[in-house]
């Protein structure tokens, strides 16, 4: 599955493979906090519908997701410079991105307590999140379509998803710790709208934690920038890019979907960023009103999610080590079906506190570890199927091909996963309507629903692999 010369091929190694990780662990870090925090923040303490508030997370993944794949296509098209070709990219979005992070967590009015329909808080919110993907897909479709080219040897893709995999797990507990800190504090968690004392405090406290990741996420992508060398763009003149028109262009788009193989892979990212999407969204009010955590007892979380993210994350690392990717990708989505069918026992009204936490644990621990662990198999297999698409279209230049399809490739990938977290937030929206926003039975369900979409995952893993 890999190229065979391996003394003429590139790979990402020590203070490199960290710099080009810390990239994406620095813009996790401020996508992961929108991601999770925004629903809770404007549902709950500013008071905006969640039909509205998933209506604007799902214009900013799929309007970003749209934007991903045409900023592919024309990264693969750019003519390198002295800079290099994709390397220019991750700084041209990136203010963008910091100042709308911080700006999202800053509205400047609140719905009145009896208008959840306010339509200048919606228009912020909407335009913010929009503008705020598009500049974060300009840098992650840059970031992600280097890897086929930096890394060309699949034990070495491996090692840097692992790595990556590794720091994503530090940067989602350092997601959820700083707004659990703020959370513990406050008087009443589950009474936290503008105008009541614990909303005040969320209010003052949550844009100085999106500010702290946004400068992260700068330093993160200044790090990736300086870690990756593309100067063989320069010196090799055989894989230079030849200018192709704007027919040409949305033409090549096609390129990664007319590959049957690759679209199964696209389906299975779909279902899997719908389950993870799902779970974060629907994480905190599971934590509040099902869990029932309040005050000091929200870092039992902090805790099941540094034991399971992290012990789960060296337990399918080691069967990434023992089996071939799509064979261990499988076992861990078996493992997150199964215990996700397993979390309907928190509808059992009965349980103690001590109970729900003990299932709690060992359920949702499990999938949070799945979810996790999707980093070790999702860009290997990525660089994995572009290179086997390389070598279809032209076996002889496969390296100039690979610089000219990787970014259409990583872009669809981008597009299917963000716009299989723009569906789940209108799921998830639609069923947390109204008195369904603290229903526990309706918030168990969609919590247990996740199993469903990664049992789709699998089926679509199962198609791939018999291709």
């Amino acid at each position: 599955m890999e190229p065979s010369n391996n003394n003429a091929l590139r790979e990402l190694r020590g203070a490199r493979k960290f710099g080009y990780n810390f990239g994406y662990f620095g813009m996790y870090l401020g996508n992961m906090l929108i991601s999770v925090f925004v629903f809770q923040f404007y549902v709950y303490t500013i008071n905006l519908s969640s039909v509205l508030v998933s209506i604007g997370v799902f214009l900013q993944l799929f309007l970003g997701a749209l934007f991903s794949i045409v900023i592919g296509v024309i990264i693969d098209n750019k003519k390198p410079n002295k800079l290099g070709k994709r390397r220019p990219f991750l700084f041209y979005g990136l203010p963008i991105w910091a100042i709308t992070t911080v700006l999202i967590f800053t509205p400047p009015w609140y719905c009145p307590k009896n208008n959840a329909f306010y339509l200048p808080v919606t228009m912020f919110l909407w335009v913010l999140l929009i503008v705020n993907a598009i500049a974060s897909g300009s840098i992650l479709v840059a970031h992600a379509s280097m890897l086929p080219e930096q890394s060309q040897t699949l034990k070495n893709r491996t090692s840097v998803a692992a790595n990556g995999a590794f720091l994503t797990i530090i940067a989602s507990i350092l997601v959820m710790l700083f707004p659990l800190i703020i959370q513990s504090v406050l008087e009443d968690p589950e009474s936290v709208k503008w105008w009541e004392p614990s909303g005040k405090k969320l209010i003052l406290f949550m844009p100085i934690v999106a500010l702290i990741f946004a400068i992260t996420g700068v330093i993160g992508i200044a790090s990736a920038f300086f870690s990756v060398d593309e100067s063989f763009f320069v010196s090799a003149m055989s894989i230079a890019v030849e200018r192709k028109s704007l027919k040409s262009t949305f033409q090549q788009m096609k390129v990664p979907f007319n590959d049957k193989k690759y679209r199964k892979f696209l389906m299975v990212g779909f279902n899997t960023q719908f389950s993870a999407k799902v779970v974060g969204i629907a994480l905190m009010p599971f934590l509040i009103y099902v869990i029932i955590f309040y005050g000091t007892t929200f870092f039992i979380y902090v805790l099941v999610a540094i034991v399971c993210k992290f012990g789960w994350f060296f337990f399918w690392r080691k069967n990434q080590r023992k089996y071939d990717l799509i064979r261990a990708y499988h076992l861990c989505l078996v493992a997150s079906i199964i215990t996700s069918a397993f979390e309907l026992l928190f509808l059992i009204q009965i349980l103690s506190f001590e109970m729900r936490v003990a299932l709690f644990a060992i359920t949702f621990g499990t999938v949070l570890g799945g979810i996790y662990a999707l980093g070790l198999f999702n860009n290997p297999l990525a660089c994995v199927l572009v290179d086997e698409s390389a070598r279809r279209i032209d076996q002889d230049k496969k390296e100039k091909v690979v610089s000219e399809i990787s970014g259409s490739y990583f872009g669809i990938n981008g597009f299917m996963q963000s716009f299989g977290q723009a569906v789940a937030s209108i799921f998830v929206g639609l069923f947390l309507f109204g008195a369904n926003e603290d229903n526990q039975v309706v918030i168990t369900i969609i919590m247990a629903s996740v199993g469903l979409f990664y049992l789709f995952a699998l089926i679509y893993l199962i198609k791939m692999r018999g291709k």
